[in-house]
């Protein structure tokens, strides 16, 4: 079932506040190309590159922002390389989910404190438009956290990176933040990282769904949604449920070769606008059945929205205590099925579409089922 939890406990310290997200970065196979592709199907901007004009010998690092979100796209320049190691067994996958933070080095303190495994040590980066303090952990797979601190920086993003001027920028599609990132890990796994958020990071579990709420005839998973102490960063950790046939967690931590994030949900105001620009630019989205349509209404209630451009789109809706949301997904990024996008638009709904699994997860096996993977 979900459960919406509500903690009515007196607050306690939040030992890990964080801003937000920073940015995410991408290891993939063509830095250059991918960075065009994001650019002229989702609407991101130039800002700032690393590699070797600008020092950086082993590299090329392409950083684009729409709003406020912010990709980073990594390539290596040697086949010896550890990126090409990642590459060569996970394919195009993110790498680091970067938070911003206020101080960098607590963060770090704090979390290797109650356990994470260190993956960067604090740093100071630093060039003439000031510094930049940094330091990471481990979280599952091969992923990892960055904690960016940029208070005493102003630069285009980071010291050893330049600002990257394009005369090639398409507009935007109306993409603002990341709403949350999404983590699929491997059977039985999911409650050591609902643990991992929070004894090390201080997370709370807000939204709970198990293999009942999100199935269908053939596959199920269960989902654990862990959010910070002001809500700011949401990761849902998704892990494989038993079912007639292979779920698309399975499929995913087959083809990805391990744990990782699976999607990443961006948010618009304008959801009708933002996809139907993304359809116009080639973005391809999962379709579910227009039955779902049908008796959409008496489900979810009143919406400000016009029903018909919502149906032709395939935009999904579902409502909780607060409101309601609309959101569609995106097909996997690339060839390998794992990564994919979410839209997200929420007009008051602080949950994550539980009355939309049933027929999302239909319209995923049908996907698998025609990549021979069902």
């Amino acid at each position: 079932m979900e459960t919406l939890i509500i903690d009515q406990q007196p607050k306690a310290i939040d030992f890990l506040p964080l801003n937000g997200t920073d940015y995410v970065e991408f290891y993939v196979g063509n830095a250059k190309q991918a960075a065009h592709f994001y650019k002229t199907a989702f609407g991101f901007q130039s800002l700032a590159y690393a590699g070797p004009e600008t020092g950086v010998r082993d590299r090329a690092s392409y950083v684009l922002k729409q709003d406020k979100i912010r990709l980073v796209l990594t390539s290596p320049l040697h086949s010896a390389h550890p990126i090409a190691e990642h590459l060569k067994k996970h394919g195009d996958g993110v790498k680091v989910l970067a938070l911003w933070v206020d101080d960098a080095y607590d963060a770090f303190e704090q979390t290797t404190r109650r356990g994470a495994e260190p993956y960067q040590q604090p740093q100071t980066l630093s060039d003439e438009h000031g510094e930049v303090r940094t330091s990471g952990i481990q979280l599952y797979g091969e992923t990892a956290h960055i904690f960016v601190e940029r208070k005493n920086y102003k630069g285009i993003f980071l010291p050893g990176y330049r600002e990257w001027k394009s005369p090639y920028n398409p507009t935007s599609t109306g993409l603002m933040h990341v709403d949350h990132c999404v983590g699929n890990v491997g059977w039985h796994k999911m409650n050591n990282w609902v643990s991992f958020y929070e004894q090390v990071m201080g997370f709370k579990n807000i939204l709970t769904f198990d293999d009942k709420m999100i199935s269908t005839e053939y596959s199920a998973l269960m989902s654990k949604v862990m959010s910070n102490g002001n809500g700011y960063v949401k990761f849902p950790i998704n892990e494989p449920a038993e079912g007639k046939k292979k779920s698309q967690i399975e499929e995913y931590l087959e083809f990805y070769e391990g744990e990782g994030v699976q999607h990443m949900a961006l948010a618009t105001d304008h959801i009708v606008e933002t996809v139907t620009e993304l359809r116009n630019r080639g973005i391809e989205f999962l379709h579910v059945p227009t039955t779902y349509y049908d008796d959409l209404l008496s489900r979810v209630g009143h919406i400000d929205e016009d029903l018909e451009p919502l149906k032709n789109l395939g935009i999904l809706v579902d409502r909780d205590d607060e409101g309601y949301l609309l959101q569609i997904f995106t097909k996997p990024l690339q060839d390998r099925p794992t990564v994919f996008f979410e839209i997200i638009q929420r007009k008051g709904a602080r949950s994550f579409g539980a009355g939309n699994f049933k027929a999302l997860f239909e319209a995923i096996e049908h996907e698998q089922e025609l990549r021979g993977n069902l």
